[in-house]
């Protein structure tokens, strides 16, 4: 296989990557409306609406900032000038913007109730299609791994045999849907649980897998700006596990 790969009919081509990105919006968004539909949703459609505004719009701004941190010596000499500021975006600083997008709306709406478990099978499967393309892209979408000896390391067309962290992204993003899915069947998680769980488990993969990655480390602080983002977001799971542990034993001690 040649990568980046393409589907070529005489001289249009088209790039795998392209497609897998449509594919992933497209069935990601039907798979949520097939799950909406058969299952109770106490937010209204309005409701809806407006959280996937904040959603969108604090991901935009959350995946751009990240990605502009990545290379923070770039900030000052742009590589192909003042676009480069709107090209550079990160799926972690999506995550995190966007969850901070939908909790303000969510407080100015008044919502109390989970906006997240419903998004979650949909976001996986958006996921894991559009890792797919980026794989498929090999060297020029700038997500590929380190140079590795394992045997199932991937030339991308350098002549270096280096891991292939995407198919490791979506091996790990089934095996998350599969737990989910079984844990789930089991026991009914409380609400929000759901999200928390993808989330806090997304970001401890990214976190790690970041190593396997040629992305330098921030000057002087040994992890990239999005393993420090994978920090910064476990740190508030955590907070917000600890807390409500500490809510449900006051709650145990009045009672």
């Amino acid at each position: 296989m040649h990568y980046p790969v393409e589907f070529a009919w005489d001289s249009f081509h088209l790039p795998v990557h392209l497609v897998c990105e449509v594919l992933a919006y497209s069935l990601g968004y039907r798979l949520y409306t097939a799950l909406r539909a058969r299952t109770p949703d106490p937010i209204s459609d309005q409701g809806r609406q407006w959280i996937f505004v904040g959603a969108a719009a604090g991901a935009l701004l959350g995946s751009r900032a990240l990605g502009l941190l990545e290379h923070p010596a770039l900030l000052l000499h742009p590589p192909g000038g003042w676009l480069y500021y709107f090209t550079n975006k990160t799926i972690v600083g999506g995550f995190l913007g966007g969850l901070v997008g939908v909790e303000l709306t969510k407080r100015y709406l008044g919502i109390k109730t989970s906006s997240g478990d419903l998004m979650v099978f949909p976001l996986l499967l958006g996921l894991a299609i559009g890792r797919l393309g980026c794989h498929f892209s090999g060297l020029t979408d700038g997500t590929f791994g380190t140079l590795t000896r394992l045997p199932w390391g991937i030339d991308f067309g350098d002549g270096i045999h280096r891991h292939p962290t995407n198919l490791y992204e979506i091996a790990f993003l089934a095996a998350l849907a599969l737990l989910l899915y079984t844990l789930e069947r089991r026991h009914p998680l409380p609400n929000g649980r759901r999200f928390e769980l993808f989330l806090a488990g997304y970001l401890l993969f990214r976190l790690l897998v970041e190593f396997l990655k040629p992305t330098a480390a921030l000057p002087g602080l040994g992890l990239t700006a999005i393993q420090w983002a994978c920090v910064a977001g476990l740190g508030y799971y955590v907070w917000l596990w600890w807390r409500g542990t500490r809510g449900a034993s006051a709650a145990l001690e009045v009672h």
